[in-house]
């Protein structure tokens, strides 16, 4: 089973990273308000994803991910990517 780290945006400009083993019904939580975490959102994409083999290496690459070092990584390596929206 592969694991994959992803982000996701919605049309209002929100932003959500997270782990997860299948991707596609991850994706439909989130835009069917099923998921806590972006029930503000609406139309969410999928603009970054990485895979991985175990669930504990998607686990590492996404807490590192939301951290400032990894928030720098994302401005210099995903074409328009923005900071997240300040609520």
């Amino acid at each position: 089973m592969n694991y994959y780290v992803y982000i996701i945006k919605s049309i209002e400009g929100f932003h959500y990273t997270g782990q997860t083993s299948d991707l596609e019904k991850r994706l439909f939580e989130h835009n069917h308000q099923l998921s806590h975490s972006t029930k503000h959102g609406h139309n969410w994409e999928i603009i970054f994803k990485e895979e991985y083999t175990t669930r504990s290496e998607a686990m590492k690459r996404e807490k590192w991910l939301k951290s400032g070092a990894g928030r720098n990584w994302l401005v210099r390596n995903l074409p328009g990517w923005s900071p997240p929206r300040a609520e």
